[in-house]
């Protein structure tokens, strides 16, 4: 899918979306390196940055795939980092947030780390093996044998 920067603002500042997680943060720039307090809002895999709270375009966004959150050695806040590696990543930046206290930084790391498809790929298969061990066979195989009875029918 393709997506332009008015669709992107209208998926972060709708109410039709649901939003995971929302507050302010830390960021440190990437050319100024000190930090800017800029309001998140972590919607799916995208987290979006806003000067203000209530503005109506964010100023970014960062598609949370193919990344690992880092706990980071900031002195001015309790500092996290989100690193981009992989095959297809050269060129892609780290991000350093951080907030004030250490159990918002955590909370914000954990919410960033499930936030990925492939995190949500590997709980459903975690939760479908769990599925299969507790009643003795596939659950997919289940819906396979359903499906062939009606088409017997």
């Amino acid at each position: 899918m393709k997506l332009n920067e008015k669709m992107l603002s209208n998926l972060a500042t709708s109410f039709l979306t649901p939003v995971d997680k929302e507050g302010w943060l830390m960021k440190r720039g990437e050319v100024n390196r000190t930090f800017l307090k800029r309001w998140f809002v972590l919607k799916g895999n995208l987290l979006f940055y806003f000067d203000k709270k209530f503005d109506k375009e964010p100023v970014g966004v960062i598609i949370l795939e193919g990344c690992t959150v880092e706990l980071a050695e900031e002195e001015s806040c309790y500092c996290f980092k989100i690193v981009f590696s992989g095959p297809n990543t050269a060129g892609l930046r780290t991000y350093v947030l951080g907030t004030e206290t250490q159990q918002e930084a955590e909370n914000w790391m954990k919410m960033i780390t499930c936030a990925s498809y492939d995190y949500l790929k590997v709980m459903v298969a975690e939760l479908q093996r769990q599925v299969d061990e507790l009643t003795g066979h596939s659950y997919f195989m289940f819906f396979s044998m359903l499906n062939e009875e009606d088409e017997l029918k």
